[in-house]
Order: C-alpha cells, then structure tokens, then sequence
C-alpha cells in the first residue's frame, strides 16, 4: 500500500472514486464525506526538515525523529526482539522516496531505531518498495514478503532474508536474485493493483499467502500456494472476494479462538477457532473485517450469517486508522496489531513541522465472547509509563450542562480509564428511522456534544482550552429503538482547533485544508441490564486514542489545539443530558515518555538478549 490521508467519502463520492497509486489527499465535501485524489508532491519529496517543530509531536506513540511514514510492515517477534519495518521518506514531509525502516524493542514501548533494512535497487523494486508481511519460517528463519515495483510500473511480490541470522538486531537483510520476484501476476491479474502480501500460513502440507487487487470493482484476495516457500501457484479461485468494494489493500487474515483472549499461530486451524478476514479499503480510505469460517477443503473463506463486507461492517477503528498489520506473538502468546494514523492537516503544514504520521498504540486483539466482532485493548506494557501516583475521582454525579475539571493531571499526556453509570433508561431519544442507512459519524456531527439529549451525550472533553473553545469530546448517546437502546460512541474533532480551513473561511485548496471530523461507531453492549458504560482514553498531544466497554468500538483522532497545548491543556468530565450521569470511578496517569527511536549506538534500553 502506498499510503494516503484516512479519510471517508461518501456513498456517491465512493462510487466515482479513482483508483491510482500515489498519496491521497482530501477533497473535504461538507462533514459527511470526501472524495479521495491520489497526488504525488514531486516537488516536495525530497525536501528534507531542517527543523522539527515539537508542538504537536507525540510524546508516546511510536513516531521517528522527523519525515513522513505510513503502514506498519512486517511486525515479528525474533529471538527475544520485537521487529518492526514501516513505510519511510527518509528525504521529506511527504510521501515518497520509500524505504523500510527499521526499529527494535524488547517491550513495544520503548524502541531503537536501526537501519533501513529494505530499499529500492533491484530491477524486481527499482520503483518501490512497499508495504508487506514477515513469516517465520521453520528453523526460526524470518522471511519477508513486499510488494516491489518494477520500471514498467507492475507490483510484483518479492522477498528479502537476513544477511546474517545471529546477529540479535538482524540489521541487514539482502534480496536474492533467484527466486525474486516469488510471485509475478500472470496476465489474469491486474499487475497495476496487486499488492501487500499477508503473513504465510501453512495448511495441508503448502504454505499460503494472500495478495491484495481488484477488478474494476470487484475487491479480490488472490490465494497463492507454494510446498517449499519458492515456487508459488496461484489458486484457481481467490480466498475471497465481494462486488462493488474495489481495491483491497493491505488484507490480513488470521485466526482467533473461541474461547479465551489468547492468541494463535497464524496456522492454527481447528473446530474451535473463527478466521478474520481484513482489508484496508482504498475506495473509504478505512479498514473492515469480517469473522467467519476458513474452508481448508475448499480453501476459501466464508463470512458468518450477519458478518458484512466492505463499508456495512465492522472496523477496527471508527477513525484515523489504515493499513494495519497484526502478528502472532510468541512470547506472550496473543495477537498484536499495528495501525499506522495520518495527518489530517495540510501537505504545506506537514513540510513546516518536518514530520507526518504516527503508528498507534499496539493493541491486543481477541475475539469477543459473543462472537460476532474482536476485543481490542492496548498492551499491557504501556501501562509501565503509567505515573506512581494517579488522580482519582469516584461517585461524582454530572447534572445537566455540568462540567468537572480532572485537575492534577498533565492533561496534554495522560492515560485516563472512567466508567459511567445511570439511574434509568427512560428519557432516551428515540432513535430516528433515517439514521439506520447513515454512517454513525453523520449521527454523531448531527446531535454533537451541546445537543441537549436524554442519556448523554456524557463523556470526556479532551484536549481542552480553559474555556473551552477548543475541546475533542469523546462521548456517550443513548438511543431508544424499539424495545432496545442504540449507543452512539463519538470522538468530535470539529471543535479541535481554532484553526480556520474550510471552503467557507479560506482560500486554501483542498489538500491544504485541516480535516476535523465527526468520527463515530456504535457499541454493541445491552445498557438495560447494567446501566453502565466504560471508556478508556490515550491523549498524547495530537491524538486520542479512545477505547469503549473494553475495546468493543475504538476510534481515534488527529487533532491539532492551538491553545490547549502542554500544559494549557485541560480534561473534563461532562454530561449534556437530562439524565444524570454518576462517575462511578475515574482514574488519571500522567504519561512518561519513552525511548523512542533513538538510534541503537545511542540508546538507553537495555537490548541484551
């Protein structure tokens, strides 16, 4: 995958979306949408930052010291090291000139930054080197998958080795020339949309892996098999494929046990393990999933009864979140995914500060017990930069238009877990009829956070100016439909910033103006048995991060306050409905910062193996 802004048009607009291969930057179309123009800044790829501008810099998340980056790639863990690769400009603010960098953990936290370890100079990538997988191979042997261009513009799929497997770091990897590139589509496949091969699993006595394309609108998983991992056929029918969705990007697919949260080998196959199956979709510039079943006869893949394809399902996250990539986690035996999260300002802002795009927290995934949709959490290991000494709230009761200041807390930087609760059910809106064919985030820019509801709208303001004019409310709705409650969940950056990029107040083009949406999703948890509600939130300077009843829905958020920055920035509780709201318990950390990316020679964690 090449990489582009994360934005989501609408139906129309999805539909008159062209595909092509470069950097997508957004076309704003009121809240609701955008529509998606791939553009390559040329003239700005090889501008290099001769300064980094630190306002709006993570202090937490993974991010290098300066330039552009994009999809997380082959994450692995190898003998006693967490690996991971990601798209890099090591030239420029923008996308282009990409490499696969390199950085080395012990924690998923802390990490050290080596050399690229991928870049382009075969006549198999000569063009680019873009987005792929890592396979441990047996004998403990890592093996990576990228898609490479070649000088007539084809994605071939290609691979790289270690040069030296007992170095611990495995610093250098080479791209022989026999047997690259391992898969070259033969002239059924559309050699301009074939990319970003998964994770291989073996099954059946071959190995498989599966590349992402399309065909006109038609969004396809090639299958490839392979007995020795050199020769590789293509199958004769794809592992999966839906009508009308059009280019999949950076699928992935894995399996998840029904019972428990413990993570499986990427070829674990059984009774009692679902498969996922994900795409990042070109056409929204968002990632879905499905859950379903992996016919190893027939080698096909079958979503459940209920499990949707394309933008009617499920994603990972309800906001600024692409091309992820999960792994298998041999040392602790769980499943971990990337997601890389873009700017959502301007091409020229980008250039200014010297940087662009972060890699969220890696989360823990497991399916949930209802089976119908996956548990995301971040890894326990974030929680050592938690502070000693928390702030705490517990049994505070919000009253209509009442806000409470978390105080105590550097609020710029915080890591904040609440859980919320309420009397009765009673004064909920009733849920409109129109809202079933809209996105949740239409209902969300609709209703807002100073719509007065029934229950809710109650939640964090985060990133907050003392008064208030900037603030990202991430928030609770409750909707009555029929004889059941409907959960909005929201994370509403329009009030982010007191930045002026609209059509209405700038001169901006399009591609220079700062995005600042209405990102939501719905939960699905029955609030008549509990009447209460939970909410995670990781606030680091340019994003929230926002997880909701233990990772049921997660959306995250870019957002750039140009007064609740540092320490001027502020955290409040609030409730704006009719029904109070008791804090049951709200428990606040200040955020250390960790190593990060700091070049090896250079670091203070301690990699000794």
């Amino acid at each position: 995958m090449m990489g582009g802004k994360n934005l989501r048009p609408s139906m129309a607009t999805t539909l008159l979306h062209v595909t092509a291969f470069c950097v997508v930057v957004a076309t704003i179309i009121g809240n609701s949408g955008v529509q998606g123009s791939h553009k390559v800044y040329r003239e700005l790829q090889s501008v290099p930052a001769d300064k980094v501008i630190e306002t709006h810099r993570t202090g937490y998340h993974f991010q290098p010291p300066k330039h552009w980056i994009n999809d997380p790639n082959g994450p692995m863990y190898f003998n006693g090291l967490y690996h991971l690769f990601y798209q890099y400009n090591p030239k420029g603010s923008v996308w282009g000139n990409i490499v696969w960098a390199h950085s080395v953990s012990k924690d998923l936290i802390n990490w050290e930054a080596l050399e690229p370890a991928i870049e382009a100079s075969k006549p198999f990538d000569i063009k680019g080197c873009w987005s792929g997988s890592a396979t441990i191979l047996p004998g403990n042997k890592p093996f990576i998958q990228y898609t490479g261009i070649d000088k007539d513009e084809r994605q071939l799929q290609d691979f790289a080795v270690p040069k030296n497997l007992s170095d611990p770091y495995l610093r250098e990897w080479v791209k022989p020339d026999q047997g690259n590139p391992f898969i070259d589509p033969d002239p059924s496949v559309n050699a301009s949309a074939f990319r970003d091969p998964t994770t291989a699993w073996f099954v059946n006595g071959e190995w498989h892996t599966v590349v992402g394309s399309k065909k006109d609108m038609l969004g396809i998983a090639y299958l490839y098999t392979s007995k020795d991992f050199k020769k590789w056929v293509k199958a004769k029918e794809p592992l999966h494929s839906v009508q009308g969705t059009g280019m999949w990007e950076c699928p992935d697919f894995y399996p998840v046990s029904q019972t428990g949260d413990r993570g499986l080998d990427t070829s674990a196959v059984d009774k009692s393990v679902k498969h996922v199956f994900k795409v990042s979709l070109d056409l929204t510039r968002f990632e879905y999933y499905t859950i379903g079943v992996y016919d190893t006869d027939k080698e096909k893949y079958i979503p459940d009864e209920g499990s949707v394809d394309s933008w009617a399902g499920i994603r990972y996250d309800y906001g600024n979140f692409y091309a992820s990539k999960s792994f298998f986690d041999y040392k602790k035996h769980r499943r971990i995914l990337w997601g890389w999260a873009n700017e959502s300002d301007g091409k020229t802002r980008d250039v200014n500060k010297g940087w662009a795009g972060i890699q969220l927290i890696p989360r823990k995934v497991w399916l949930d017990p209802n089976g119908k949709q996956l548990l995301q959490w971040p890894v326990e290991e974030l929680e050592t930069l938690r502070s000693a000494r928390p702030v705490t709230l517990s049994s505070k009761v919000l009253k209509q238009g009442q806000n409470i200041e978390v105080e105590g807390i550097t609020a710029a930087q915080a890591d904040v877990e609440v859980s919320f609760s309420f009397q009765s059910l009673d004064k909920a809106e009733p849920f409109d009829p129109k809202w079933a064919d809209l996105p949740a985030q239409d209902v969300c820019h609709e209703k807002g956070s100073t719509v007065p509801g029934g229950v809710g709208p109650f939640g964090l303001l985060t990133l907050a100016s003392e008064k208030l004019e900037e603030l990202t409310p991430v928030m609770f709705r409750v909707f009555k439909k029929g004889d059941n409650h409907v959960v909005l969940f929201c994370s509403d950056a329009t009030s982010s910033t007191l930045t002026k990029d609209d059509e209405k107040s700038s001169n901006l083009t399009r591609d220079e103006m700062m995005y600042k949406p209405s990102f939501a999703g719905y939960v699905d948890v029955d609030l008549s048995k509990t009447k209460k509600i939970a909410l995670r939130s990781l606030i680091d300077h340019s994003v929230v991060e926002s997880f909701a009843e233990g990772g049921k829905t997660v959306i995250s958020s870019r957002v750039y306050p140009t007064l609740a920055v540092g320490p001027k920035a502020h955290l409040f509780l609030f409730n704006n409905g009719t029904e109070e709201v008791t804090v049951d318990k709200l428990t606040a950390w200040d955020m250390a910062k960790p190593v990060m990316n700091v070049p090896l020679e250079k670091a203070s964690i301690n990699t000794e193996l």
